[in-house]
């Protein structure tokens, strides 16, 4: 029995691709698998083709047999066997498909489709054995044959006897070395898992004999027996390929469950059909809530992706946008390009047709639960808000577009999150701009000082309490022709009746304003009587773009450069403090001036929630005040 040579490459290849390709040994189950689902798609179209053979779906299986004496594995099928011929063209040569050929002169029907895309998936099974044997007998014919390999060095293959057509191989499984336990693949719930993980859509029954307990007849103390008996290990039949109106949502949330996607419950399930410029299923969730490692680097987003019914990728990144990465769920289509170990896809037209129609679906469901179900909005906003605002400001604002009419922020006057749509339907024609205030939190904005002229006037404002809210709304810029204005900018667009007051009073006290600023030289840009403050004595505002809560933001970054705000402390002139430093000024005391100036410069920078440069000469100015 001569020994021949593997035609196309040698044992350098093999070995790279045994050890490269395949991410995870436990996809050999994966790959003999769907090879035995391809045999018996072929026997289906034999039988549309030749009316001699009778097609009849329940004698058809695949069955997985666990010898743990003789360390063996063995994955019996039964699809249409190869012949002699057969045995050497698809095993004798790596790289070459049986499947892709067949695929190429059959046309799909009646939804059996052939998997196979390339001839590698069969040498998987030398990442756990060191012999493979195939015994298989090909329909029409009465011989059968074996093929066998011990890997690179070659193969035989020599008649054989089989009473079946199909194709039966095993797999001596090797020993155990000190990294590595190869007696997992010989154990019936890991065999279990690893079918239920990739194979579990596969459209014939995946068959095992399983290992129970069962009480014994007639026994007094409930002893147990254990007994064998053979499973369907595999669902069979997706959930995705199933029409809607089969399907309740208690069916979606048990699907959900199955697959782990969540403790929670979806809020909502998207399920797709499309058969048009690609085909493809897809079932996608929109959880109730924020997964504990969410915002964190070890966060995973991504679908599962099927390649009909086979499990090719756990985490498919590429068919989400970073923006809707919580979305959870799957995506199965037959017109995809895998690369050769079928584990990672290939970058294709098909691939990102599916991604943007998946996200023009995901914001189309969003937009409906935003207008219909504005409870279940409510709480996927909480949940993924932050998200929809980071997508808005990553890739330079590249993405608003298409998030900023799902964006909501708490509203000064209706005391709820609000749209951007809401509040300028609401805006007085004499409103020029979309008023916002940043902060800590809601209570810490309703008490700053910087609200009270929009306040008065009636207008609407925004609070930004997520450290993201801002740096996104720079990003937009404008909504709806109304540009943003934060309320602590140094021009509200607001035409105050006492602003002609409150110009004359600035000039009136320039020279006091300029005293000030230069005793807060290098801490303030300038000094100026205020047009927004009614009840407060002082206040910060800032020009430029950055503002003082994106300097906070900004420092508490690591490895922050010292940015800072362009701040301009504001005076009340019409409150009772402003008579006190009038005196001081106009009395030339320059020692009371230089504490009153400080003291209000602290209260200013206590109020915006930014630290004291000197504590201890804030509680002593207060002190000298007292005494």
């Amino acid at each position: 029995m001569a020994k021949k040579q593997f035609k196309a490459e040698s044992k350098r290849l093999l070995e790279m691709m045994i050890n490269s390709i395949y991410t995870q040994r436990e996809i050999f189950l994966r790959e003999l698998i769907s090879n035995a689902s391809d045999a018996i798609d072929k026997m289906y179209y034999k039988a549309l083709a030749d009316e001699s053979v009778v097609f009849e779906k329940e004698n058809y299986y695949i069955k997985v047999a666990i010898d743990k004496d003789k360390r063996t594995l063995t994955i019996t099928d039964t699809g249409i066997g190869m012949t002699k011929e057969d045995l050497e063209n698809n095993l004798g040569v790596i790289a070459k498909s049986g499947s892709l050929a067949f695929k190429a002169e059959n046309e799909s029907k009646d939804g059996h489709n052939i998997i196979g895309q390339f001839g590698v998936g069969f040498y998987s099974a030398f990442m756990v054995a060191d012999v493979v044997t195939v015994v298989s007998k090909a329909i029409g014919s009465e011989e059968a044959f074996k093929w066998e390999s011990k890997g690179a060095d070659g193969y035989t293959i020599v008649a054989s006897e089989k009473a079946t057509i199909g194709t039966e191989i095993t797999l001596r499984i090797k020993d155990n070395t000190e990294e590595d336990n190869y007696d997992e693949y010989l154990d019936e719930y890991r065999l279990k898992a690893i079918i239920k993980k990739y194979s579990d859509f596969i459209r014939y029954p995946i068959k095992m004999d399983v290992t129970s307990q069962r009480p014994i007849e007639g026994s007094e103390d409930n002893e147990l027996e254990t007994y064998t008996e053979e499973q369907t290990i595999n669902s069979m039949v997706p959930i995705w390929r199933k029409n809607r109106s089969e399907l309740t949502t208690e069916d979606y949330e048990n699907f959900y469950n199955e697959k782990r996607y969540g403790f929670d419950k979806p809020l909502k399930h998207i399920h797709i059909s499309a058969d048009g410029a690609v085909v493809y299923n897809a079932i996608l969730f929109i959880p109730e809530n924020t997964p504990f490692d969410y915002y964190t680097k070890e966060y995973e987003k991504g679908l599962e992706l099927y390649s009909n019914g086979v499990l090719i990728m756990n985490k498919c990144a590429d068919l989400l946008p970073d923006y809707f990465g919580f979305v959870k769920g799957m995506v199965d289509s037959e017109d995809l390009s895998l690369n050769i170990s079928r584990e990672m896809l290939q970058h294709d037209r098909q691939l990102t047709l599916i991604a943007k129609n998946i996200k023009n679906k995901i914001k189309g469901q969003l937009q409906s639960l935003l207008k219909d179900e504005r409870e279940k909005y409510d709480t996927f906003y909480q949940a993924f808000g932050r998200q929809l605002k980071y997508g808005v400001y990553s890739d330079y604002g590249m993405n608003k577009d298409v998030l900023q009419d799902l964006l909501m922020f708490y509203s000064s006057t209706e005391k709820k999150l609000v749209t951007l749509d809401e509040y300028v339907s609401r805006m007085p024609e004499d409103q020029k701009y979309i008023y916002y205030a940043s902060g800590e939190s809601v209570e810490r904005i309703e008490k700053s000082p910087q609200t009270e002229l929009v306040s008065d006037k009636g207008y609407e404002i925004l609070y930004f309490t997520d450290d993201i809210d801002e740096f996104a709304i720079k990003m937009i810029m404008s909504y709806k022709e109304k540009e943003f204005k934060n309320v602590s900018s140094g021009d509200l667009g607001i035409e105050a009746d006492e602003n002609e007051a409150t110009e004359e009073e600035a000039n009136d006290n320039k020279e006091l304003f300029e005293a000030m600023a230069g005793l807060l030289s290098g801490k303030v840009k300038s000094v100026k009587a205020s047009k927004r403050l009614k009840s407060h004595p002082v206040c910060l505002s800032t020009e430029g773009e950055l503002t003082i809560e994106m300097e906070k933001i900004l420092k508490a970054m690591p490895n922050s450069q010292d940015v800072q705000a362009d701040k301009v402390l504001e005076i009340n002139v019409n409150h009772d403090v402003f008579a006190s430093l009038k005196a001081a000024h106009t009395s030339s005391d320059q020692e009371k001036l230089a504490l009153y100036t400080n003291l209000l410069y602290s209260q200013a920078l206590l109020i915006e929630g930014l630290p004291l440069q000197d504590p201890v000469e804030f509680t002593n100015n207060i002190c000298k005040v007292m005494v």
